[in-house]
Formats: structure tokens, C-alpha cells, sequence
């Protein structure tokens, strides 16, 4: 069960980190010149308004009209459910950053993909770091979805699902049930630990328009 949350967490959080901000980018760098992205933008960013309880039902029975009540169809889901908040986190951001330095790079001889790997990605990694240990957390400790979605056999199971199963018919042994809790927010610690300062930096820069 460990090793099923640490693979969807880990996949999910490499898909988010890859379409995300490539999504986001030429939004951010053409929405002000186009209907287009301003509408792509506004279109995105809506499911932020949309509660969960209202996608359940239409969720559950497309993924199962695709058979993928599994933990790739999760993983899919999870990377399609980040895209609301993190576009619009993203978004925010990448207009903070100078268009000058993409010019530039430009004139120094760099194609569009060189400039966004090596100029445009650096300057995001706040934001990125601000991105992974927000979606982390939400994947790791997530309990709805993968019920939802992965309760149709106990290997495909999450830890928090098999910590909501840790119980006999008349009983719980309240004991082990509180070890794995405190167990399983440990990973998620040390990663808090690990990007706190560049969580902080992405969260307040973009947040005020000079």
C-alpha cells in the first residue's frame, strides 16, 4: 500500500510538473494579445468553482466506461484536477517574469524550447516548489478519489484506504491504526522540510502587481 501511494504520488507529481507550466506559459505570454488564451485561461481556471461532489458521479462512471478504475486512470485524474489551481498559480507568476529575458536569449541564438528550458524553468523553480509540495500533499493524503476510484480491489489501494480498512467487523485496534497515521505524514515532512523557503517565495511573488 506504501509503495502503491508513493508510485501515484511520484507519477502524478512528474506528469503536474511537466504540463503544467507548459500549459501555462504561452497562456501567461499571450493572453493579453488574444481571445483565444484569455478564454483558454478563464475556461481552465473555472473547475476551481466546481465541488467535487458535483464531478463524482460523471467521474466514476467515465473511468469506468474506459476501464481505467486503476491506479493510471487515478494518476490521469489527478494531473487533469491540478491544472484548475496550478495554471492559475502559474499564470500569475510567469507574467512577473520579464519578457526582455526571453529576448534576449532569442538574440543570443536560442530556440523557443532552449529559453524556456534554460532561462524561463530556473526562474520558475518558487513556483514549481510551491506546485509540487501543494499537489503532493493533496495525492499523497487523498482519501475520496482513490475510494472512488480504486476501491474495486484491495492491491490497487492508497495507504489512507487501507488505514480506513485497518478495522475488524466489531472492532479497531486504535493502537496501530494511530502508528500508521503518524507513519505515513513522515514522507510528507521531510519534503515540506526540504522546499519550505522556495514554497514561501512562490506564494508571495506574483501575488502583487508592481
Amino acid at each position: 500500500y506504501v509503495f502503491n501511494s508513493a508510485f501515484i504520488t511520484v507519477t502524478s507529481i512528474v506528469l503536474i510538473l511537466i504540463v503544467v507550466p507548459l500549459t501555462a506559459f504561452p497562456i501567461a505570454r499571450r493572453m493579453d494579445g488574444g481571445f483565444y488564451y484569455r478564454f483558454l485561461f478563464f475556461f481552465i481556471t473555472l473547475g476551481i468553482f466546481v465541488p467535487f461532489q458535483v464531478k463524482m458521479l460523471p467521474i466514476v462512471k467515465l473511468m469506468s466506461s474506459i476501464h481505467m478504475l486503476n491506479p493510471i486512470g487515478l494518476i490521469l485524474l489527478y494531473t487533469c484536477g491540478a491544472l484548475c489551481q496550478d495554471v492559475f498559480l502559474m499564470v500569475g507568476y510567469i507574467r512577473t517574469i520579464p519578457k526582455d529575458m526571453e529576448e534576449a536569449s532569442s538574440i543570443d541564438g536560442c530556440s523557443r524550447i532552449q529559453t524556456i528550458v534554460k532561462i524561463v524553468f530556473p526562474i520558475m523553480k518558487p513556483m514549481l516548489a510551491t506546485v509540487l509540495i501543494k499537489d503532493a500533499l493533496w495525492v499523497w493524503n487523498d482519501f475520496l478519489m482513490p475510494l472512488l476510484v480504486l476501491n474495486v480491489s484491495d492491491k490497487y489501494w492508497t495507504l489512507p484506504l487501507f488505514q480506513y480498512n485497518f478495522k475488524g467487523t466489531y472492532s479497531v485496534d486504535f493502537t496501530m491504526a494511530f502508528a500508521a497515521f503518524s507513519l505515513s505524514i513522515v514522507p510528507m515532512m521531510i519534503l515540506f522540510a526540504i522546499a519550505q523557503k522556495k514554497i514561501m517565495g512562490g506564494l508571495t511573488t506574483g501575488a502583487v502587481k508592481s
